[in-house]
């Protein structure tokens, strides 16, 4: 343990350069929408991303969800396989390999996709309180997203309600809503396990295209993202008992992109001290309902029309 702590310290990335924003949600008021709003709005046309902090979801509901998370890849494989994800369809289980950004490198990571929140999206019958943890984090987080994007509106100026009323029908279905909160374990890499770990990567380098992400990891495991105006891949790191929060392609072209998309991956720590361990992550990936049409005219106001209403 303390030879990670020291391996940890030692890397260079962006919470160890103080380089993200960080929201914090506590000391609530009446000015806190308003105020957090304006955070996320300089840290998304700034950055692309930012940690919230004191946002109310206890760590243990969230290791919770991990633990079930193990639990079900601790069942047979036989098991699994009712649960695993079809053609077609966004929910359900995706062992390593399934996935592939690239098209050819094998992304090594466990995932489970819930996209609503009933029997036929999660294992009740062999982990009886799997879904009792998956729903009470689900909608912390779906509440969450709510709150943001009521802070978005006010940051936007755009009408109270706008928002809202385009993402009502989150953790619905993928059928009306493509929400998802995806619960993921990437594997311990050990290097003379033969083919483990050559030619792979934890997850390819990719854009999300919905409105935003907000993901909670339990330790630095490789997360890498691209800031605006650069190329240059750079180490996110962890800041313990934050979410991070990064904006998605169609918030992106809802704002003109005036808000960015960030790219990011996540690779295969070079540190032996973390690449061999396990880590865990659960992404909560807004979207908004299937029927919206996104037409940043609604959220961004061009300039002749600015100077009209002055």
């Amino acid at each position: 343990m303390i030879k990670t702590k020291i391996g940890e310290d030692k890397l260079n990335t962006l919470v160890s350069q103080s380089a993200v924003p960080i929201i914090d949600l506590g000391h609530c008021g009446k000015t806190l929408v308003n105020r957090v709003g304006q955070q996320l709005h300089k840290a998304f046309t700034e950055k692309g991303i930012a940690f919230l902090v004191n946002h109310g979801i206890a760590e243990e509901k969230i290791k919770a969800v991990w633990d079930q998370l193990d639990n079900f890849l601790d069942l047979p494989s036989e098991v699994q396989d009712r649960y695993r994800r079809k053609d077609g369809v966004n929910y359900g289980y995706v062992s390593p390999g399934m996935e592939r950004f690239d098209g050819k490198t094998p992304e090594m990571r466990h995932a489970y996709n819930i996209c609503k929140l009933d029997d036929q999206n999660i294992p009740r019958d062999p982990l009886p309180e799997f879904a009792d943890d998956i729903t009470i984090l689900a909608n912390d987080l779906k509440a969450m997203s709510a709150f943001i994007l009521k802070a978005m509106e006010l940051a936007l100026e755009i009408p109270p309600g706008y928002f809202i009323d385009k993402h009502h029908a989150m953790l619905q279905g993928d059928d009306v809503n493509m929400s998802t909160l995806r619960m993921l374990y990437y594997p311990a890499i050990v290097d003379d396990e033969p083919g483990q770990s050559e030619g792979a990567i934890r997850c390819g380098a990719h854009v999300d295209y919905g409105t935003f992400t907000l993901l909670a990891q339990d330790s630095e495991g490789g997360l890498e993202v691209q800031l605006p105006g650069s190329q240059r891949w750079q180490r996110v790191g962890h800041l313990p008992g934050a979410i991070l929060i990064n904006g998605g392609e169609l918030l992106s072209i809802w704002t003109k992109q005036r808000y960015h998309a960030l790219p990011h991956r996540v690779v295969i720590p070079e540190q032996e001290q973390i690449r061999t361990r396990g880590r865990h992550s659960i992404a909560y990936f807004c979207h908004p309902d299937n029927a919206t049409m996104i037409d940043p005219r609604d959220v961004q106001k061009d300039d002749a029309q600015a100077s009209d209403e002055k």
